[in-house]
């Protein structure tokens, strides 16, 4: 079989006998040409280095829940919750800690071994923190692997959520960031970097990844690709959601992705970076059985369950479990799927020791 010379050195570094060789150093020419490779190359290289590195039929499970919904002061174009945009959508104030922790308790019976908490705010106030890092330490107790993404972090902010128990923090980059600008303006590509940089010095894993069906171009998510595969580490967890045009907002009538360049940016993350959970997110209503069977094939080994992501739908576990039966997939468990230790956790940045009582009660500084 003749590959691309890119394709072909990714494939051999990605199913290295004794591990895959980590890369850090792709050039966006090269990712191009990965991510345009004829597609029964791409998918041959993508499948060869998923099933070197993972149990080709297993799928992590993790569940999303909105714990405090709009009002946002960001202004992100395809986004239902950015106070910038009419799109009917209420804000609503910070959950109760006991009502997130109920929600946890019915992911984890219907199979989901990660819980992850969302908050649309650009970043979190002191006076959230306490509630927040109850959360954490509850969702930590049931066993569950525990994700927040709260927007932007500060170093005294982030150090309080590691040693409440977090094990990831979900921050995308979206897109490349010469397309970013087209998206968002009220943040910099630069503060995103920033806050993952933190994150990761912290020894909190990292989540991140983007969304397609922006109006970018195969080079800009090529480039989005580079940006997380040329990381210090590469992240914990990629998520990949696919656009879902919501009324009211600036990209509410941008054309879809097509189907196979989706597949294809799944394929690309898979073999740029091996050892990464790459996960199918938002959009998954928008496909049908052919492309997400088509999506796992090449690499993606991580949903979003339950019927609902933040403010938009999901199949649901009825449509998801049928839809694994069909396949032949099965549910990654707790004792099959640990969490992987952050490789990097000594602090580069020297970031503040914080106790857990730098927060009190009323969330201002102890």
């Amino acid at each position: 079989m003749t590959l691309t010379p890119p394709l072909a050195a990714a494939l051999s570094a990605g199913t290295a006998t004794g591990g895959a060789v980590l890369r850090h150093d792709w050039s966006a020419a090269e990712a191009l040409e990965i991510v345009s490779a004829p597609l029964n190359d791409l998918l041959y290289a993508a499948h060869s280095v998923h099933r070197a590195n993972w149990s080709a039929n297993t799928i992590q499970k993790s569940q999303l829940l909105s714990i405090k919904t709009g009002g946002c002061a960001e202004d992100c174009g395809y986004c239902s919750q950015s106070a910038h945009h009419d799109t009917g959508l209420s804000a609503s104030k910070l959950m109760e800690v006991e009502r997130v922790l109920a929600e946890a308790a019915k992911a984890k019976a219907a199979g989901s071994t990660r819980f992850c908490m969302g908050a649309a705010w650009r970043s979190p106030k002191e006076r959230d923190m306490p509630a927040v890092l109850a959360m954490v330490e509850g969702v930590k107790a049931m066993g569950l692997e525990t994700c927040m993404t709260l927007g932007m972090l500060d170093d005294i902010q982030v150090v309080a959520l590691k040693r409440a128990g977090l094990d990831y923090y979900n921050h995308n980059v979206d897109t490349s960031e010469a397309h970013y600008g087209r998206v968002i303006t009220t943040r910099t590509y630069a503060d995103r970097l920033d806050t993952l940089s933190r994150v990761r010095d912290a020894g909190i894993n990292v989540c991140s990844g983007g969304i397609l069906g922006l109006g970018e171009t195969a080079a800009d998510r090529a480039d989005m690709l580079v940006t997380l595969a040329n990381l210090p580490e590469h992240p914990g967890s990629v998520p990949i959601n696919m656009l879902i045009a919501i009324p009211g907002t600036p990209l509410a009538d941008t054309a879809p992705i097509d189907p196979v360049d989706f597949v294809r940016t799944i394929a690309a993350a898979r073999i740029m970076m091996p050892k990464s959970y790459v996960r199918l997110s938002a959009g998954r209503t928008e496909m049908n059985d052919a492309t997400q069977a088509l999506c796992f094939f090449a690499g993606a080994n991580s949903v979003f369950a339950g019927d609902r992501l933040l403010t938009t739908d999901n199949p649901g576990e009825d449509a998801d479990s049928a839809l694994f039966a069909k396949l032949g997939l099965v549910a990654e468990t707790a004792s099959t799927g640990p969490v992987k230790p952050c490789l990097q956790p000594v602090a580069q940045r020297g970031a503040p020791t914080v106790p857990r009582s730098e927060f009190a009660a009323d969330g201002a500084p102890a």
